[in-house]
């Protein structure tokens, strides 16, 4: 079993000058300091002590940052990441982020500006897991999104409905964020319903937090129609339009209203659907019709 230190910080560097730097910098503000040559080396600390946030030098011999954060990541999702980088190009800069990482300073490095970075970073990814854990410990169906919609976390069971319901979508939390912005910049206390995917969702406002919003996702349960029992059932169209008010209590007599057609007809379309379902009364016939329609 994993041990836990308080506020431990993972140097990852091949620069024996930077980790003598920083090791000293991190044990003046009080930081526990765990030093890593390689990614390696990095990998094995990290079964024995789980730190609170890595600092991590991108390029490396043989394995790579970039590699050695995604393989971090997978073993550590909620460990905040710092890329340590030399490199300008913007896009080894979003290459980092691709990999997992959630900031970089530049080389050479300022002690200051990394016990900054660090202090937020500890602070924020602490206070998400106490939340998170709160909230997936009570079975909540909740996520944290900015003013922009962009998701700022949400509990397993959403990320798993999301991936669910997203199909071929490989960004879905992109797709959704332009519509929560409009919502929430209009009038979020109505209940936004969310179509965009294989099924209907309904997103709830729960409450703000300074500029963040947690929000509720549940399914949006779908009116049945006839269409529905016609797909279902071996019926024609106009049977399963009888079979659909059946199911709702309604006599031949209010069904021939309802559809314009005579009591006599409504009684000759029930006996054609008796015939097909197998039953023989009008109960029978809608105890099927309601199982398939979900009537309360």
């Amino acid at each position: 079993m994993k041990g836990k230190i308080s506020d431990v910080v993972l140097v990852v560097d091949d620069s024996p000058e930077s980790l003598g730097m920083l090791n000293v910098a991190l044990n003046t503000q009080g930081y526990t300091a765990l030093v890593a040559l390689n990614g390696l080396q990095a990998l094995a600390i990290i079964e024995k002590v789980e730190p609170d946030v890595i600092l991590l030098d991108a390029v490396m011999p043989e394995m790579d940052g970039f590699e050695t954060c995604r393989r971090l990541k997978a073993l550590l999702p909620n460990t905040p990441i710092i890329f340590m980088t030399g490199l300008t190009d913007i896009e080894d800069v979003v290459k980092g982020f691709e990999a997992g990482g959630i900031d970089y300073v530049t080389k050479p490095i300022s002690p200051d500006e990394v016990i900054a970075r660090i202090k937020t970073h500890v602070q924020t990814a602490k206070q998400a897991l106490s939340a998170q854990d709160a909230l997936d410990h009570a079975g909540k169906n909740v996520f944290c999104v900015s003013n922009k919609g962009l998701l700022s976390w949400a509990t397993p069971y959403v990320h798993e409905f999301i991936d669910q319901i997203s199909n071929s979508d490989q960004i879905p939390w992109a797709t959704l964020a332009p519509i929560l912005e409009k919502w929430l910049s209009s009038d979020h206390q109505k209940n936004l319903v969310i179509k965009n995917f294989s099924e209907a969702v309904t997103i709830f406002y729960e409450r703000q937090q300074e500029d963040m919003h947690l929000l509720s996702i549940v399914r949006t349960k779908q009116e049945k129609s006839p269409l529905d029992l016609q797909q279902a059932l071996p019926v024609t169209k106009r049977e399963s339009e009888v079979l659909y008010w059946v199911s709702y209590g309604k006599t031949s007599w209010e069904i021939s209203q309802i559809l314009t057609m005579s009591p006599r007809t409504v009684n000759k379309h029930l006996e054609q659907i008796y015939k097909k379902l197998g039953v023989e009364n009008r109960t029978s016939a809608a105890a099927i019709s309601i199982r398939i329609l979900d009537v309360e």
